[in-house]
């Protein structure tokens, strides 16, 4: 199989049956041999009596249906799963992303090498306010945080070659960070295209401004685990031990202090009245607690099941 295209969707059901048609007219226009996944995300609309209905007018529509809201990032880690095609197409069920440019999406990972294809929403039809301006400044922190040159990282449009989405888990909301996963699995050759965006022609966003707050608390889990996932000592341990030795210095520092004026016959305050005392006390019980840490978290990367999987590309 050439394409499958994975959607997932929550309460769209007027856009379905338009997408649905968009799509298999650039199938067979091309020739592509194809499936279209839809993940329905417990919509409570009749997006499912839809999907069902396009399911029985096409045998390339498959459907998979939660039982409740889970989120994007599960519908797309199920969606990945039931994938069969060489080549995995994501897209939004909001008409908003055009179907036109699967070709190019196409050609650039089966012809030109990509492992991954994002693509670009280059002139965007939101609100500068509410949608172009934050995005903005997220995209330009997730360049800086993962490494990778991308100007919409969040584009649900996007293409993988089908390794990719077989080696990964996508997870929590991830879905916005796939592209830094792929890197993080060894899958280097990602490439970005310009696509088309259309304005939203049925229903409202289903996404609002928290996602812009989520996606930075996600951006710094991600950088942190590929950092020090396999090693959290590296990182606890350090930051405690440099906790602790501050304290210790602080410690000794005050008791010199204290010890000289008592030998050259100075009225001094007890130690334990003095504030550098009891900041060198939380130092020193701080940094303790991060080496702690640290250890408990070796102690359970060290017990995990999946410690040593690795991706192996090829065998001979």
């Amino acid at each position: 199989m050439d394409i499958s295209v994975v959607i997932p969707l929550y309460n769209e059901a007027e856009s379905l049956p338009e997408l649905h048609a968009w799509i298999k007219r650039v199938m067979d226009t091309n020739g592509y041999t194809y499936e279209i996944i839809f993940v329905n995300d417990g919509s409570t609309d009749a997006s499912w009596n839809i999907i069902k209905g396009l399911s029985e007018q096409n045998p390339a529509v498959k459907g998979l249906k939660f039982r409740r809201n889970y989120g994007k990032s599960p519908g797309l880690f199920c969606g990945f799963e039931k994938a069969q095609g060489d080549v995995v197409i994501t897209m939004d069920a909001d008409l908003q992303d055009s179907p036109d440019e699967i070709p190019g999406l196409f050609k650039m990972i089966k012809e030109e090498g990509y492992d991954l294809v994002s693509g670009w929403k280059k002139k965007r039809y939101d609100g500068k306010l509410t949608k172009n301006l934050p995005s903005k400044i997220y995209n330009a922190t997730a360049r800086r945080i993962s490494g990778l040159k991308l100007h919409d990282m969040n584009c649900g449009l996007k293409a993988y070659r089908k390794e990719v989405i077989k080696s990964i888990e996508v997870y929590g909301e991830m879905h916005r960070y796939i592209p830094f996963l792929a890197k993080n699995a060894g899958f280097t050759r990602i490439g970005e295209k310009v696509v088309q965006h259309q304005k939203r022609k049925f229903g409202t966003s289903k996404f609002g401004m928290n996602r812009f707050v989520n996606g930075y608390l996600d951006l710094i889990t991600l950088w942190f685990l590929n950092r020090f996932g396999k090693k959290p000592m590296h990182f606890f341990g350090l930051a405690g031990s440099l906790m602790f030795l501050v304290g210790l210095i602080a410690v000794v520092t005050v008791g010199v202090i204290k010890l000289n004026a008592l030998l050259q016959g100075i009225p001094a305050r007890l130690v334990t009245d003095l504030p550098a005392f009891h900041l060198a006390l939380t130092f020193m019980i701080l940094g303790s607690l991060l080496f702690v840490t640290g250890f408990l978290g070796e102690l359970i990367v060290r017990n995990a099941p999946e410690r040593n999987n690795y991706i192996i590309e090829e065998t001979v």
